[in-house]
């Protein structure tokens, strides 16, 4: 399966290119995450997030399409890192 073919395993969405801030040490230019705000992943996390660590955040699945590696992206708010979507024709 491409990185353009995969989708979220929470709610089966697409996954959007997503530039991570050249300060955070990914180890690549460009990540897919779904930015579906009704995808439990996220819906679910800000419950979690609050019980196990007392704190108003959630997270957001993320892929790296170099490495095959998954997990979350925190997230503080619906519009954390909205403004770093790579536009698809970029």
């Amino acid at each position: 399966m491409s990185a353009e073919e995969k989708k979220c395993p929470h709610c089966n969405g697409k996954l959007s290119k997503w530039q991570p801030p050249l300060e955070a040490s990914w180890g690549t230019d460009i990540q897919l995450v779904c930015f579906n705000d009704e995808c439990p992943y996220f819906v679910k996390g800000w419950e979690w997030m609050a019980t196990k660590y007392q704190q108003k955040a959630s997270y957001r699945y993320r892929y790296n399409p170099e490495t095959g590696e998954e997990g979350p992206l925190p997230a503080w708010s619906a519009a954390a890192h909205k403004d770093r979507i790579v536009d698809d024709e970029e």
